[in-house]
């Protein structure tokens, strides 16, 4: 099987990232013929070094370092991305079984799709947010921090002033979400959710496009190790970037209130204000170093989001290092924590946060949460192989249905002949 990996970086700055390399990574290894197409060029990550694994790179720049007004139209319709989109996948040796795309808001924009769905090759979509159908992706009210209930381009939502940047900003994701609809047509998209909370979202408003839901785990890339000893560990964690629709302030706040030193990896908006404050910062790391902390200094992981998250992978990764986490509802991986049993899952509020916290200061009850998760992850883990298997069946059972598509059109059934 050869299937083609369109992603727009090459290495993992984020969730997304991250995702898109690994499967493209556990695909080779699983046997299938990978091409890895990301727009960008730029850092590489060497997971993709591999001998059934071939890169191309379309050379496209980022949006985000254009000037306004292209940055603005590229980010509406890039018609020199589908150009070279549809050089490149003409260029390749051997058709694709399937394409899968995981981004396209950062250069390859809304243009790209004509050129996939027009291939006749089953295409499917993995959703780390909700841009396809939401204007700036994460249904969240960047105005009023909260969460938004507004059906996507409403009338409501059209003037709502949910963006984080700016109305014009907002005007522009608009244009990107119209072009999207135009784009997609009547097509019914095959897309994959990382998350239950994501497809039970997406399956239960009107999305202004046709959509055939599925459900894989994102991988998880740790190995199995004695578990870690969080009774030990002195911190509250957080790992990832550092903004308030993340809640990152809500660490802080209820770690001080719980008496509990917060650790956090990463760095953003709130980076000054949380040293200023006197919490350990310790900036990006690699992932080999996250785990190293984790190890030495969790207590818990706490991811409490207040946006609508479909994951993040940091609660994934602290379970299967038997760290207990305190996850937000709103966060889609917390799912996968047993409230009071693996962690707790708390509404993304000081008081409710700090209530966790201070029951983590009990060692016996720290020690007991992070056995359970241990336990409880290493039962089903999300390893690559898992995902690659999981991924491999979806593409054979889209390959088929597309292949009895084809044949219902060329060979339809005639009406029985009265008698």
């Amino acid at each position: 099987m050869h299937v083609v990996i369109l992603a727009e970086f090459a290495a993992a700055s984020g969730g997304a990232e991250k995702v898109a390399v690994e499967s493209a990574r556990g695909l080779a290894e699983a046997g299938a013929e990978v091409t890895f197409i990301h727009a960008v060029a730029g850092p590489v990550d060497p997971l993709l070094t591999h001998p059934r694994l071939r890169r191309l790179t379309l050379d496209l720049p980022d949006v985000w370092s254009l000037p306004a007004w292209r940055a603005a139209t590229s980010g509406i319709w890039n018609g020199e991305a589908a150009a070279r989109l549809a050089a490149a996948l003409d260029a390749l040796p051997r058709r694709p079984d399937c394409l899968h795309l995981h981004q396209w808001t950062r250069a390859l924009s809304p243009a790209v799709l004509p050129v996939l769905l027009g291939r006749g090759t089953p295409l499917v979509l993995t959703l780390h947010d909700y841009a396809l159908t939401c204007p700036n992706g994460v249904f969240y009210r960047f105005d009023r921090a909260e969460p938004c209930g507004l059906s996507p381009l409403s009338g409501a939502c059209l003037t709502a002033a949910c963006d984080p940047k700016s109305r014009r900003h907002k005007l522009v994701r608009v244009g990107r979400s119209a072009a999207l609809r135009m784009a997609v047509g009547r097509t019914e998209l095959d897309v994959v959710h990382v998350c239950d909370a994501s497809r039970a979202r997406m399956e239960g408003m009107r999305a202004g496009i046709g959509l055939r839901h599925h459900r894989i785990d994102n991988p998880v890339r740790v190995e199995k190790r004695a578990p870690a000893e969080p009774a030990r560990g002195d911190a509250v964690v957080y790992v990832g970037r550092l903004t308030p629709e993340k809640g990152a302030d809500l660490v802080a706040e209820a770690a001080r209130r719980a008496g509990l030193p917060a650790l956090f990896v990463g760095s953003g908006p709130l980076e000054a204000r949380l040293r200023a404050e006197g919490a350990e910062v310790l900036g990006w790391m690699d992932p080999a170093e996250v785990e190293t902390i984790l190890r030495r200094r969790a207590r818990a992981v706490c991811a409490p989001s207040r946006w609508y998250e479909t994951g993040p992978l940091t609660i994934y990764e602290a379970l299967a290092q038997g760290l207990p986490v305190v996850a937000s509802p709103r966060s889609g991986a917390a799912e996968k924590v047993a409230d009071g049993r693996t962690g707790f899952v708390v509404e993304p509020e000081p008081d409710a946060l700090a209530g966790a916290f201070r029951a983590l200061r009990d060692d016996a009850l720290t020690a007991r949460l992070g056995r359970a998760a241990y336990e409880s992850y290493w039962r089903a883990p999300q390893t690559l192989a898992a995902h690659a298997q999981s991924l491999l069946a979806l593409y054979r059972e889209l390959g088929e249905a597309s292949l009895m598509r084809q044949c219902d059109m060329a060979c339809p059934v005639e009406p029985a002949s009265a008698s």
